[in-house]
C-alpha cells in the first residue's frame, strides 16, 4: 500500500534530523574521521526509509528527482519543508549536546567553494539517480551505500575547501550552527540546487530511454 505524503514528509524530517545531528555532533565535538560517521548515517537513513520516501533528505536531490519525473509536483515543496525542518530541530539537539563551534567559521574563497558544492552535489544527484531510479538498477542492495560513500568521499575530499554541505538543508543548519559563515549561505544555495539539477540533465542525457 503507497504511503501517504503525510508519511513521506515524516520519513523525510527523520533522515534529515539524524543526518544534522551526526554532522553537528561529529564535526563539533572534533569527531576523528567525521565524514565516516555523516556517510554511514547517511546510508542507514536511506536505506531504512528508501522504501517510504524515496530518502532524498537534500532539496538538491528533491529538484533531481522532480526534473527526472520521479518526484511529483504535488511533492516537491512538502519534502523541502519536511527536510529543513528535520535539519533545524536537530541544531537544537546539536546545541544541547554539544554546544557550538570553538571557533567562528572562517570565510570560504567564493570560486573554490562554489566549484567543490557544485562538483560533489552533482555527484551525489547523479549516485541517487542511477542506482535508486534507474531501471537497469532497479531492486539492487546497494543503493544506500553508494549515497553514504559518495557523501563521505565528498566530505574527505572538499570538506577543508567548501565545508562539505552539498545540501541547501544541512547548510542552512550549518549556518545555524555556526559551522558555516551566514554570508556565504547563497554559495550551497547556488551551487548545491545546481549541481542537482545538471545531474537530473546529465541522467536524461546518458539515458534517453529510462523514462
Amino acid at each position: 500500500m503507497p504511503h501517504s505524503l503525510t508519511s513521506k514528509c515524516a520519513a523525510e524530517l527523520i533522515g534529515t534530523f539524524v543526518l544534522v545531528l551526526t554532522i553537528g555532533c561529529s564535526v563539533i565535538g572534533g569527531v576523528a574521521m567525521a565524514p565516516l560517521a555523516i556517510g554511514a548515517a547517511l546510508m542507514v537513513m536511506v536505506y531504512a526509509n528508501g522504501h517510504i520516501s524515496g530518502a532524498h533528505f537534500n532539496p538538491a536531490v528533491t529538484l533531481a528527482l522532480c526534473i527526472r519525473g520521479r518526484c511529483s509536483s504535488r511533492e516537491f515543496i512538502p519534502y523541502i519543508i519536511a527536510q529543513v525542518a528535520g535539519a533545524l530541530l536537530a541544531t537544537l539537539a546539536v546545541k544541547a549536546l554539544v554546544g557550538s563551534p570553538a571557533q567562528a567559521a572562517s570565510a570560504l574563497t567564493v570560486k573554490k567553494a562554489l566549484l567543490a558544492e557544485f562538483l560533489f552535489t552533482f555527484a551525489l544527484a547523479y549516485v541517487v539517480l542511477n542506482v535508486a531510479t534507474a531501471k537497469a538498477t532497479s531492486g539492487n542492495s546497494f543503493y544506500g551505500l553508494a549515497i553514504g560513500m559518495t557523501v563521505m568521499a565528498g566530505a574527505f575530499t572538499v570538506g577543508s575547501i567548501s565545508g562539505g554541505a552539498f545540501n541547501p538543508a544541512v547548510a542552512l543548519a550549518a549556518t545555524v550552527m555556526g559551522l558555516a559563515p551566514t554570508d556565504s549561505l547563497w554559495i550551497y544555495l547556488a551551487a548545491n540546487f545546481g549541481g542537482g539539477a545538471m545531474a537530473a540533465f546529465a541522467f536524461k542525457f546518458i539515458n534517453p530511454e529510462d523514462k
